[in-house]
């Protein structure tokens, strides 16, 4: 069976970058409906909160996932 760190690592981390870079777009969007007061600061920390705890969780899992992934294709 063939190893394929380097290639989960480089994957995993341009894959981490592209969910930051979500993350950090979405709480610039929260940020400004926060400041229009469209959402309240209670809903505004909710979901930042929730958005970066899902963004760390799914960025943490992908190396397990793109590791079987290149073991059940290759």
């Amino acid at each position: 069976e063939r190893s394929f760190k380097m290639e989960v690592i480089l994957i995993s981390f341009y894959s981490a970058i592209i969910i930051f870079i979500t993350v950090y777009s979405m709480i610039k969007v929260f940020n400004i409906a926060y400041k229009r007061e469209e959402i309240s600061l209670r809903k505004f920390r909710i979901l930042v909160t929730s958005s970066i705890v899902i963004g760390l969780f799914v960025a943490s899992i992908l190396p397990f996932g793109y590791q079987k992934l290149f073991v059940a294709i290759l």
